[in-house]
């Protein structure tokens, strides 16, 4: 997805809400969402109207294990406070605080670094060594500042992928990494992205590239996820021409056919969520 079209969509929903000041209603939402897209790529059970109902509508669903109750309601708490982070430094420290924030009294060693050897499922990657943790993290830290002024998805692509491959905490790693990576974004004045069960096996297939120093397929990837993320705040945040509708729908005031717009949004060049197989998006990203 070409960078002018998600500059231009952050333009209009900076001009309708800083992103420091999001209405309460907005960010609970979205947090909602988040929360339940992080958790379920790692195995919670609870499905997106359970996740819903649980933190927007206080209704606690039944037959899920207290662990899975407790990693939605601490995630969604860490995740409402990240815009409170925004003057904080982000490095190892960040990492400590938030890990332990997510995972107290569901993990023994919440907001430690691991003490054991670790394997990364499914992958040849082998994380360094828990002697050799500490020192990883200090360069992960010293990078990423050193990294400062650059292009922010390729910033935020290498600093998740080296994250993950330092693999920190015995558990975790996933949903603290994308929090970091969510916090960077939003000290950039960009808004967080949602990883969701439907993004998953293109997400996880950045990592076999990006273990080896090859990140452009996640930087790619943050492209298309940020422009869902714009489109639903302005979906919420913005003006008319910024309401979600079918691509059909669109098609009809022309110029393009619905065929095509499925297809720009298939191929991540459109911005654009899918929903029960059809393609959404808005004028204004048509227009971007």
């Amino acid at each position: 997805m070409h960078k002018s079209i998600l500059l231009a969509l952050r333009e209009a929903l900076l001009d309708a809400c800083p992103l420091s000041a999001l209405p309460t209603d907005t960010l609970r939402r979205t947090s909602a969402l988040n929360t339940w897209g992080t958790n379920s790529i790692e195995g919670n059970r609870l499905s997106r109207r359970e996740a819903e109902d649980l933190l927007l509508r206080d209704r606690s669903p039944g037959g899920h294990s207290v662990r899975d109750l407790m990693e939605t309601v601490q995630h969604d708490h860490v995740f409402r406070g990240l815009p409170e982070r925004l003057d904080q430094r982000i490095g190892a420290e960040t990492a400590l605080e938030l890990h332990a924030l997510v995972f107290w009294r569901i993990l023994p060693d919440a907001g430690s670094l691991r003490k054991v050897r670790v394997r990364v499922v499914g992958s040849p990657h082998r994380p360094p060594i828990p002697e050799w943790v500490p020192r990883a993290m200090m360069e992960w830290e010293d990078e990423l500042d050193e990294r400062a002024g650059g292009e922010v998805f390729a910033t935020a692509a290498w600093m998740h992928h080296r994250f993950e491959s330092i693999h920190p905490f015995t558990d975790g790693n996933g949903r603290t990494g994308r929090l970091l990576m969510n916090l960077y974004l939003l000290h950039h004045s960009w808004p967080p992205v949602h990883v969701l069960p439907t993004d998953r096996d293109a997400y996880m297939d950045t990592f076999v590239g990006g273990h080896q120093g090859e990140h452009g397929g996640l930087e790619r990837l943050l492209r298309v996820l940020m422009g869902r993320s714009l489109l639903l705040l302005l979906n919420e945040l913005g003006d008319e021409e910024d309401r979600m509708k079918r691509v059909t729908e669109l098609a009809r005031d022309g110029p393009y056919t619905a065929k095509y717009l499925a297809l720009r949004a298939s191929q991540g060049q459109l911005p654009a969520e899918k929903r029960g197989g059809r393609w959404w998006t808005s004028r204004g990203a048509l227009e971007a």
